[in-house]
C-alpha cells in the first residue's frame, strides 16, 4: 500500500507540474511569519462577536448525528460510511457565534472588500493579527472578516457536515442572505458588491464550503483560501449527481464546465488525514487536494497549490507560517 500511494501521490504532483500549476513545496520548521505578531506601533482593527440561534434561520434548522450501529460503521481504511439520511440524524436546536473583524479607520457605512471565514472561532485571533499587520503595510485592502462558527458536529449526519460537506450554492445563500445582514445591522458594516472584493476562507470541511461558495456563486466570491481542504467523499445525504461529494470536484465539475473567474491558494500536507489510504477509497486528504491541484492546473485556473512536508491536517505551525503571504497572494491586485 506504501508504495502503491507513494507511485500515486509522485504521478500526480508530476501532473501538477506538466499542467503548469504554481506548486511550491515549503517544509519544517513552520516559523510563525512575522506578521503574525501583534505589534503596539501599529493600527489595530476590532474583534466582536455575535450568536445565531438556529431558531431563527430560514436556511438552517438544526440536526445533530446519531450515535448508532449504523452511524458506526466503517469502511477497511476507518472512515464512516454513507448511510440512509434519516439514520444519521434528528432534529436539534443549534447556537452559532459569528465574530466580526472591522479595521482600523474603518468608516460606518462604507462599502469595504470582505473576507468570509468558516469555523471562525479557530481562526478570529489568527486572521486579526494577519491583517492588522497586512493593512498596515499596504499589502491587502482594509477589508472585512466575518468569521462564522458552524452550527456544530462534525461529518456526516452533522449540521457542520450539512452546511460545509455539501456541494451546492446553500451554504453561501445563507451567508448572503441572514448572516451579512446581520452583521451591517449590527456594526453598520456594509461590503463591497464586486465579487473581486469578496473572498473566503476555511480549513478542513471549511475549505470545501469556501470553495463550493465561490464554484456555485462566482457573482458573489472570486477568491478562496483553503488549508487542507475536504476535497472528498463527504456530503451527506448524497446527491446523485455528485455521488462521491467534494471529490467530485476534480472528477468532473471541474474538468467538465468553463473556467470560472475563481482564484484560489491551497495548502495540504504530506501526512494529511488518511495519507495512506488507497485511491479508492475517495477519502486521501493529499491526493484528493493533488487531484484538485490537477483539474485547476489543466483548466488555467489561477491558483498557488502549497504542499508542506511532514505536516498534518490544518496544521497549525503551517497556518501561522503561511497566512499572511497566502492573504497577500490572494489580494494582490486588488485596489488598495
Amino acid at each position: 500500500m506504501q508504495m502503491r500511494l507513494s507511485i500515486t501521490f509522485a504521478f500526480l504532483l508530476s501532473a501538477v507540474g506538466a499542467a503548469g500549476a504554481d506548486t511550491l513545496h515549503i517544509a519544517a520548521p513552520y516559523r510563525d511569519a512575522a506578521e503574525m505578531v501583534p505589534r503596539a506601533d501599529m493600527p489595530h482593527g476590532t474583534l466582536q462577536s455575535f450568536i445565531m440561534n438556529s431558531a431563527e434561520s430560514r436556511s438552517y434548522s438544526g440536526i445533530r448525528q446519531l450515535d448508532n450501529e449504523t452511524t458506526r460503521r466503517r469502511d477497511a481504511q476507518g472512515n464512516r460510511l454513507a448511510a440512509i439520511a434519516d439514520q444519521q440524524s434528528e432534529p436539534a436546536p443549534y447556537r452559532r457565534e459569528v465574530f466580526v473583524y472591522i479595521p482600523a479607520g474603518y468608516r460606518p457605512g462604507t462599502k469595504a472588500p470582505l473576507l468570509v471565514v468558516q469555523d471562525g472561532r479557530d481562526y478570529a485571533a489568527r486572521v486579526a493579527a494577519a491583517l492588522d499587520s497586512l493593512i498596515a503595510a499596504h499589502r491587502v485592502p482594509a477589508m472585512v472578516a466575518v468569521l462564522i462558527q458552524s452550527g456544530g458536529g462534525d461529518a456526516q449526519g452533522s449540521e457542520r457536515g450539512l452546511e460545509y460537506d455539501t456541494v451546492s450554492g446553500r451554504y453561501a445563500e445563507f451567508v448572503e442572505q441572514e448572516v451579512l445582514p446581520q452583521v451591517t445591522r449590527l456594526y453598520g458594516v456594509r461590503f463591497t458588491s464586486d465579487p473581486e472584493g469578496r473572498a473566503t476562507m476555511g480549513g478542513s470541511s471549511g475549505a470545501a464550503a469556501a470553495f463550493s461558495m465561490a464554484w456555485f456563486h462566482p457573482e458573489w466570491y472570486r477568491k478562496v483560501l483553503s488549508y487542507s481542504g475536504t476535497f472528498v467523499n463527504q456530503a451527506s445525504p448524497v446527491d446523485p449527481q455528485t455521488p462521491h461529494g467534494a471529490w467530485d470536484y476534480a472528477n468532473h465539475l471541474i474538468p467538465e464546465a468553463a473556467r470560472k473567474p475563481i482564484r484560489i491558494w491551497m495548502e495540504v500536507g504530506t501526512h494529511d488525514l488518511h495519507w495512506q489510504d488507497p485511491e479508492d477509497s475517495f477519502h486521501n486528504w493529499p491526493l484528493a487536494n493533488n487531484r484538485m491541484a490537477v483539474a485547476l492546473a489543466s483548466k488555467h485556473y489561477d491558483h498557488r497549490y502549497v504542499v508542506a512536508e511532514g505536516a498534518g491536517h490544518v496544521d497549525a505551525d503551517v497556518v501561522m507560517h503561511t497566512l499572511p503571504e497566502a492573504l497577500e497572494w490572494l489580494w494582490r491586485d486588488y485596489p488598495r
